[in-house]
Parts: C-alpha cells; structure tokens; sequence
C-alpha cells in the first residue's frame, strides 16, 4: 500500500521523471512533472503536514508541506491562499495549479503541468516512491497438485 497519495486525482500521467544529479549542485530534474487538464485544475495534500513556505519563487508561486520526520514535499506553479503553519489533511484541497507561464521561455513545462517535489533531511527524492509499491516481485513456488498456468 503506498505511504501517500497523488497530489492530483485522477491519477495524472507523469510527463517527466524524477533524476537525481550526480551531485547536488549538477543540473538534474528534483521532483516529477504531473499532466493537468488545464490552469486552474485543483491540487491536494499527498499526506497530513503543515505548511512549511507558501509564496513566490522567481515567477510562479511555491507551496511546502512539512510532513514531519524530514520529509517536505513542493508543489509548483501553483496559486494557494494558506499560509505557513496551516494544518492540513492527506487528500485535503491545498490551492489550484497556474498556466505553464508567460512565455515558453519562462514555463517549467512545455504544456501546464504540476511540478512535485519530495526532500527528506534537504535531499532531493523520488516522489513516485510515496506513491506507489516499489518493492521487487518476488515469484513464489507452485503448489504441488496445482498445474502451472
């Protein structure tokens, strides 16, 4: 079962993964870019925090969740109206997702997208590990008396 859930419902296609860099200050991709519909379409909290940062970054607005034992997750381009050290709820509505930017230039995608984000103790992870059952299969024996599919 996984830890958390999808920041958006349905579950969205992911248009571009996580990629860690070879070190911290390399240029890499820290966090998975999420498919919308369109500007506007709502986002929710992957799992119970508080509001850590909610603000402006550069050109697009910012929103971090601090969900304790060192783990933030990041939501970006997105418009919100809570403020830091708001409680919020796993699956609660956290804001809605802003158009991809003002030019192709200044857009983090190429279409609108949710970028999501996940740190534990300041260290860049893979969000889909929170979502989703990563353990390895594990094939076990036939029953004896049972004939193999």
């Amino acid at each position: 079962m996984p830890e958390w859930s999808w920041p958006l419902t349905p579950t969205p296609s992911v248009l571009r993964r996580f990629q860690k860099p070879p070190q911290n200050w390399k240029s890499g991709h820290r966090g998975m870019d999420l498919a919308v519909t369109e500007a506007g379409d709502g986002f929710s909290s992957p799992a119970d925090g508080v509001v850590f940062f909610s603000g402006r970054v550069v050109d697009r607005g910012v929103l971090s969740i601090d969900h304790g034992n060192g783990r933030i997750s990041s939501f970006e381009p997105v418009e919100t109206d809570l403020t830091k050290g708001r409680r919020v709820a796993r699956g609660e509505h956290l804001g809605s997702i802003s158009a991809a930017g003002p030019s192709p230039s200044s857009a983090h995608c190429i279409r609108t997208c949710l970028h999501w984000g996940v740190r534990v103790d300041g260290e860049y992870v893979d969000p889909l590990g929170f979502v989703s059952d990563r353990r390895p299969s594990v094939l076990l024996p036939l029953g004896e008396g049972r004939p193999a599919p």
